[in-house]
């Protein structure tokens, strides 16, 4: 199999597969080969499942054959972040506290790639726990940007990110605790979308549960569409999970934004980002109203940024699981991470309730905005690029771990729908996000305005990368 099907939709790649015209078998053969050679550079994986891959490759290839209903991802290559349980495999969420640790059975979202077709190829490097919104843990290295080795693709779903853009695999499975989908997205030029809270059930139980997303990272909305909805549904082991029908995804990738209510923030009240970022995105989002959309600038969405919520939650969560380590085998830990961590657990009982008091009036605050507005617009980052190995960029040195960032952890709050899409290039030729919110269980038209912003970008935008590795 040769490189030009290593840029093809999955939908396109789907529709060869069931019309006998590609075999998973040289799909899965490709893929294979690809993350393999890349791995020295890139190191997208921490866990490559060749012989496993290669079994489900040939069952899906017989399936074809024999002519058999076939699922919405059949014998399409996927990659899994190593937050996910997959049977049998590794399951150590980027730390050395956790290597040998095997997953004794799938998360629900993996039984459903499973189910569609999907085939399996590896597990994905993440930042410890999902700690960093870059890309680089003690456990597996630094995982590196494959349009510039000298950047980080971004984190958490750091390997997840760089498979994708570096056409391994068309779409990949990653997590979103605080932006750890809508981040890399917005630095390889991707496509982030976590559902609705609950969507994509999360099991094994989270160390952030009331803020953890599975979600999808693709090169474009329909393939973010395809693998998001067929890993949507209720499952019973997530308390948190959605009972409602889900909705059609593929079907608003394809509708009119015409009438839409779009809210546009630069700085959604706090955020300082760099005026060229904010200038493209701005762009992007307001060329909405050449489509029928009504957009609206505002400059105030928070009263307060809303960083100290998310990491009262974020990181109390991560640091009751990791208690016993950080007390008797600090050393294994990503230092950056591990203070942090203490922080969160120094809370006292009061100060921590007040903090999510403070999270449901924030919430009473996004419904309010969101009577008056179908979606809000933003950057996605500050910035457009950051060196890897860096934990925070130059000229942000006030902020923390993840506060740098700015845009995307106020939505773990609230659990609204949101995604990342490619506004277009900065001048280092590297890609700016544009990041769009719904309401409450409004999927639709976060997709159907990223469908929209997509099919307006400026030309140039879907670079692919320089395969220098």
């Amino acid at each position: 199999m040769t490189a030009e099907f290593d840029f093809m939709t999955a939908l396109e790649l789907r529709r060869l597969v069931a019309t006998r015209s590609v075999s998973p078998v040289e799909l899965t053969a490709r893929a294979l080969s690809l993350a393999e050679s890349s791995q020295a550079t890139l190191n997208a994986f921490c866990h490559l499942m060749p012989d496993e891959a290669r079994a489900a490759a040939r069952r899906s290839e017989e399936a074809v054959m024999r002519g058999g209903v076939l699922g919405l991802l059949h014998g399409l290559p996927v990659s899994v972040k190593d937050l996910i349980a997959v049977a049998g495999a590794p399951y150590a969420s980027g730390s050395r506290a956790m290597a040998g640790n095997i997953a004794a059975a799938d998360a629900p979202s993996v039984e459903r790639l499973r189910a569609a077709g999907a085939i399996i190829i590896g597990k994905t490097t993440t930042s410890e726990f999902g700690a960093k919104p870059v890309g680089d843990s003690p456990l597996t290295g630094i995982t590196r940007h494959p349009w510039n080795l000298e950047k980080t693709p971004g984190g958490s779903s750091a390997g997840a990110a760089a498979s994708v853009a570096a056409g391994i695999t068309p779409f990949a499975v990653g997590t979103d605790g605080g932006g750890s989908l809508r981040i890399p997205a917005s630095l390889t030029g991707l496509v982030g979308l976590k559902a609705q809270f609950g969507r994509v059930p999360v099991w094994p139980t989270s160390a952030t549960p009331t803020l953890a997303h599975v979600g999808s990272l693709a090169r474009n909305v329909v393939d973010a569409a395809l693998l998001t909805t067929a890993m949507s549904g209720h499952d019973p082991r997530d308390p948190f999970a959605v009972a409602g029908p889900v909705p059609d995804l593929l079907g608003a990738a394809q509708a009119s934004v015409a009438g839409l209510r779009v809210a546009w923030s630069a700085t959604l009240g706090y955020a300082r980002p760099d005026p060229e970022v904010a200038a493209i995105a701005r762009t992007a989002a307001l060329a909405l109203a050449d489509q029928g959309a009504v957009v609206e600038e505002i400059d105030t969405v928070f009263e307060t940024d809303p960083a100290d919520l998310w990491t009262a939650e974020f990181y109390a969560g991560i640091g009751t699981r990791l208690r016993g380590i950080l007390e008797t085998r600090r050393d294994l830990l990503d230092p950056a991470v591990a203070d942090v961590l203490d922080a969160a657990l120094a809370q006292e009982m009061r100060g921590y309730y007040e903090t999510v008091f403070a999270r449901y009036a924030l919430r009473d605050r996004m419904v309010r905005f969101f009577a008056d507005h179908d979606v809000l617009l933003s950057p996605t980052l500050p910035i457009s690029s950051l060196e890897a190995g860096r934990n925070i960029p130059e000229g942000l040195g006030d902020r923390s771990l993840v506060s740098w960032a700015f845009y995307t952890y106020p939505f773990n709050l609230t659990g609204q729908p949101a995604a990342s899409v490619c506004a277009g290039l900065a001048a280092d030729g590297m890609p700016v996000g544009l990041q769009i919110v719904g309401r409450t269980l409004g999927e639709a038209d976060v997709v159907r305005t990223a469908a929209a912003i997509e099919r307006t970008r400026p030309p140039g935008y879907n670079i692919r990368p320089n395969q220098g590795w």
